[in-house]
Parts: structure tokens; sequence; C-alpha cells
């Protein structure tokens, strides 16, 4: 697909500088970009590089200040990286989706599939599933028996979808997701454990996103529930019985025990743990590898182990240097 600077910002809401002739065809890192190239910059680290790159054209905010040897042609919009974002969609959605049942596959009984469905091969769909129109199941999928997926739902090779679980419109399961595994429930009797059958579900709404080889798990009873619109990185554990909020955002190797409650709009960072039986509020921030123990309620920014406000970890940081330096002058001075 081939666009000028001028039908780009027409379609962004940008203003042009520079040449409103200049055209572009694919898409490159700014440090990499060359002649037909789009590229942005929404990371002030990157900002020198728009002196430097061959790109076409530069996505840019309108407050950017492009340096003197800037040669691109800028774009000002008011969220660059949104705006990349809503390019690289339209241009993804042009390439051809894979269509037909290929073979082998196995189809239980009662189960209907739409006839726009893709079904790759060796894929195992069980009894009485019910699939939305339009849905991508690639091959070796597992989906188990009473599950239901929404409309427009993707799920890539090697996902497991075991039985009795709903999965909402417009989904993306990667490879390796499971949902619906045994929640981790075992009773200590006599010196063992006994383990306490999973008996409820999962329920995953419209437009969430699994990274691949996330787990979560089903519910002892009840479901297991992820908000509209949550997007979840590679690596991550959903316990059973956690209930999860709308537009939540969790990078890679999040640890979410069970029946803890997250609510709407929180940015997780990697490796964050979350204790279970707590309750988390909306529009939080947790720093990589906080440890949650405890409550917390609205527009938090916390970071560490425990967890702390985030000013307070930067403080307390600072504090425990001066006391390394205070023992070493102290040791001096003997």
């Amino acid at each position: 697909m081939e666009i000028s600077a001028k039908d780009l910002a027409a379609f962004c809401g940008g203003i042009v500088e520079g040449n409103e002739a200049a055209t572009v065809s694919d898409f490159a890192k700014i440090e990499e970009a060359g002649a037909g190239d789009l590229s942005f910059v929404a990371n002030p680290k990157y900002a020198h590089y728009a002196g430097t790159t061959g790109a076409s054209i530069l996505l840019v905010s309108k407050e950017f200040e492009a340096p003197a040897n800037t040669r691109a042609t800028l774009v000002r919009v008011a969220d660059p990286y949104a705006s990349l974002a809503r390019l690289m969609t339209i241009v993804s959605n042009q390439k051809p989706k894979p269509q037909g049942i290929e073979q082998p596959v196995a189809v239980g009984e009662g189960t209907e599939l739409p006839s726009d469905i893709y079904l790759g091969a060796f894929s195992y769909i069980g009894k009485n599933v019910k699939i939305g129109a339009g849905a991508l199941i690639y091959p070796q999928v597992y989906i188990g028996d009473d599950c239901e997926v929404g409309p427009d739902t993707v799920i890539y090779p090697g996902a497991k979808i075991y039985s009795g679980c709903k999965i909402g419109a417009r989904c993306i399961i990667h490879a390796g997701a499971v949902i619906g595994s045994d929640g981790f429930g075992f009773a200590p009797v006599d010196g063992h454990f006994e383990k306490i059958p999973q008996m409820g579900g999962v329920e995953i709404a419209d437009d969430v996103e699994i990274g691949a080889n996330t787990t979560i798990d089903r519910a002892t009873f009840g479901n297991t529930k992820i908000g509209k619109g949550t997007k979840l990185d590679n690596l991550i554990q959903i316990a059973h019985n956690v209930q999860l909020g709308e537009n939540n955002v969790f990078a890679a190797q999040v640890g979410v025990a069970g029946s803890t409650r997250i609510g709407d709009r929180n940015m997780v960072g990697g490796q964050c743990g979350f204790a279970g039986h707590i309750k988390i509020g909306n529009d939080n921030e947790f720093g990589a590898q906080s440890g949650l123990h405890a409550n917390v309620g609205d527009k938090k920014r916390m970071i560490g182990y425990p967890a702390v406000d985030a000013m307070q970890f930067a403080r307390n940081a600072v504090n425990m240097k001066r006391i390394a330096e205070f023992l070493a002058s102290q040791k001096t001075k003997k």
C-alpha cells in the first residue's frame, strides 16, 4: 500500500511539514529506515535519529522539535504511536486470511461450524461447541466439549482450551496458551494432599488478547474471568477464580494467585506477583517485579518488594546508598 504524506495527514488528523507529495509503502525502525519507508518518534530516546534516518516520512508529535539536519517529511499528529498502530492494523487486515477446513480434523457431535471458518489440520473440536462466524482456528488447536468461541476470534497453533470455557468476539489466543486447566487446589489430609476438583470454568470477554504460553486456570466454582479489552503478554499465570476487569495490560511473567480481584485499566510490569484473595482497584501502575500482598486502591504508582509508592521507593533507594556510604566512611575513620 502506497500513501502520500498529504493523505497520511488527512487519515491521522495531522499536519504535513515538508513535501506533501512524499510517499511511503512500508514500515521500518527509525534507525534502519530508507527511502519509501514510514517511521515514527514517540520515545524521546529516539529523537536524535530524526536527523539521520533515511525514512521518507516520520510520524511525530505536534510538539516534537526536529533536529536541524532532518531530511524526512514530518507528519505531526496528536499521538504518533496510536496513529502508527491504526495504519499497521489497516495494512495487516489487507493480507489474505486462511480459509476452509484442512484435513485431518476431528469435530464432535452437536458442533456446527460456520461456513466461513478456517480450521487448520490436526485440530480437535469437541462436542456441542459453539463457534462464531469468521473464526480462525489454526492447526493443532484443542477445544473441549461445550466451549464457546465468539465471532472473528483467532486461535493460533497449539493452543488448548479445556471444556466449558467461553471466549468472546475478536479475541486473539496465541500459540501454546492453555485456558481452563485445573486451578491449584489441594487439601492437606493426614500428611498428604488431596486434590480438590475444579468444577468451574473460564470466561473471556470480547477483544481480549492472550499471549503465547499464558495459562488461565478454571475456577473451583463459578468462573475465572478476564474483562473486555484486557491484554495479557506471554508466560503469564492467572490462577483459579481470579477476576480481571476491563482494559488492563499485563507484561510477561506476571503471576496472579487465586481469588484475587483486579479492576480496570491497570498497567502491570513484567514479573509482578499478586498474592491471593486481595483486591486491586482501577488505573494503577505497577513497576516490574513488584510484589503485591495487600489491597490497593485507585490511581497508585507502586514498585518494589513489597510494593510501595514509586516516589517512596526512589527515596528508599537513595537512603540505602547513603547508608552504604556512611558505613564506608566509618571504616575509613577507624
